[in-house]
């Protein structure tokens, strides 16, 4: 769909919000607080229009709306999307409400700027999953950086500065890797094309033709800066620290959405861009998501702490999505862009239900619980729940995206060997131990804290945030196909596109 200005709408609905709120006085804190989830709704019910009006079966990017921004370089105001980027902007917009609703209690300090912050941080997301410049790409990418820097550095917890001044230095350290292979290529295919451009969908022509001693470079720049996001150990030292010092909120949509924008970036720019270079590194990159779901894994084991647990969790489920994209096949890309999903309700979903218990006792130890199961059963089953689909119980979302993973990752001739998929399936068992583990000792047995009785269980409010994703959760579990189907397409070309650049070694 050819200059289509829904993405625009879309995209502007959040910016426009947040500049509204800037108008209203501080201490009309309820109103503020409805704006922004009446704004953050909004863009929900937009993306449901583009989502109803998507043609799963056209390969080609819809929705296009292109205005020329900068004449003397060539830079678009250029968006669009395909399947895969449908997904994400669907679970941006789907998550962005909720967490806002969740923030209702927990946050009771400059709510004015906080939900100012979410809005444009929403608009940042959004817009790295839309844009067809690499440009306006890299400006959302940076956008989205600052608040962020704000939600976990003003409203975290007892070391935010710390965590937030070490997540903007990591993120901005692979920007800046990524800038310089931006300008790089840029600046290369103005031979080829006889202009400066950086339209990512004519540099998708020039990219598979540049010579391997140079695509290496520039795949690796993309590479650590998309790698730093995911994040990929061993650059992973980030994310516990933003996790477990940021709002329940902010940890929400770190989990749920931020860390999609790596795993994202490998499948829009490396893969189609560098095919040569995603082949011959390939290998070395699986070993590295393969020991980062074990490493994740083990370390999430011996966690006193419930949110820290679930941040390394998050280590461990991206490395499956980062050994799907590099297994090179229909199954194991499929699998990993379904898992983005699963992966950001899931652990979306067990941190909203830390952050609740969070707020009711301002401990988040382990061992400081035990016998939740009689004091707030529905506390319990939630947990039990959200864990079992964090776990890949059949039946529940995350069974089916690692599923696909290991079933592709087992036939890929690029990784050809069964040892990746037999190391990644360990995580699976790991998972179960961590989670069950954590499960046991904080809902089971006795209530031996004094300090638990009287404990209150979910309330309306904090049941009708997890309700939405619940259901996702069993909707994708018992019926995938429904969001399989809008990315088949576009893994397919993304696919076609390596395997007819790397001829050679697929035949």
């Amino acid at each position: 769909m050819e200059n289509s200005q829904l993405l625009t709408y879309l995209l502007f609905t959040p910016i426009v919000g947040s500049l509204i709120i800037l108008f209203i006085k501080p201490d009309q804190e309820k109103l503020i607080r409805w704006m922004g989830v009446f704004i953050s709704g909004v863009a929900f019910v937009i993306s449901m229009i583009i989502y109803v009006a998507f043609d799963s079966s056209n390969p080609a990017f819809q929705f296009i709306h292109k205005v020329l921004w900068i004449e003397s370089l060539n830079v678009s105001y250029h968006v669009g999307i395909d399947g895969i980027s449908l997904l994400l902007v669907m679970l941006t917009t789907f998550l962005t409400p909720l967490t806002l609703i969740s923030s209702w209690k927990g946050i009771t300090k400059q709510v004015k700027m906080f939900t100012f912050s979410m809005l444009f941080l929403q608009a940042g997301m959004l817009g790295v999953f839309i844009a067809l410049d690499m440009f306006l790409f890299y400006v959302f990418w940076e956008v989205m950086l600052i608040p962020m820097y704000f939600i976990i550095g003003v409203w975290g917890g007892v070391e935010r500065i710390y965590a937030a001044v070490k997540f903007f230095i990591y993120t901005m350290f692979g920007s800046l890797l990524m800038l310089v292979a931006i300008i790089w290529l840029a600046v290369y295919a103005s031979e080829p094309l006889g202009y400066f451009t950086t339209n990512l969908l004519e540099l998708y022509q020039v990219g598979p033709t540049i010579p391997n001693e140079i695509q290496y470079y520039m795949f690796m720049a993309f590479f650590f800066s998309f790698a730093i996001k995911v994040p990929l150990f061993p650059l992973h030292t980030w994310l516990p620290d933003a996790h477990v010092q940021a709002p329940t909120a902010g940890s929400v949509i770190l989990a749920g959405v931020l860390l999609k924008m790596g795993t994202y970036g490998l499948l829009r720019f490396n893969l189609p861009l560098f095919p040569q270079s995603s082949v011959h590194f390939a290998p070395f990159i699986s070993i590295l998501a393969v020991i980062g779901i074990i490493y994740g894994a083990l370390v999430a084991m011996v966690q006193s702490d419930m949110k820290k647990l679930v941040a390394y969790s998050s280590v461990s489920h991206l490395g499956f999505v980062v050994l799907g994209i590099f297994a090179f096949t229909t199954e194991s890309l499929q699998g990993a862009v379904i898992q983005m999903v699963n992966h950001g309700l899931s652990t979306g979903a067990l941190f909203l239900l830390v952050g609740f218990i969070y707020e009711r006792t301002h401990n988040r130890e382990i061992s400081y619980y035990g016998g939740l199961a009689k004091l707030v059963p529905f506390f319990a089953f939630a947990l039990l729940f959200t864990s079992l689909s964090s776990i890949g119980l059949p039946g529940l979302n995350g069974f089916i995206g690692e599923f696909l993973i290991l079933v592709g990752s087992f036939q890929s001739q690029v990784l050809d060997s069964w040892w990746f998929t037999i190391f990644a399936a360990s995580g699976v068992i790991f998972a179960a131990v961590y989670l069950l583990w954590m499960y046991e000792r904080v809902v089971f047995g006795k209530v031996t804290n004094p300090k638990l009785e009287g404990l209150t269980d979910l309330d309306a409010r904090e049941m009708f945030v997890l309700i939405p994703i619940f259901i996702l959760i069993v909707w994708i579990g018992i019926y995938p196909s429904t969001f399989l189907d809008i990315s088949d397409t576009s893994v397919k070309t993304i696919l076609d596109n390596v395997i007819n650049n790397t001829y050679n070694f697929f035949s």
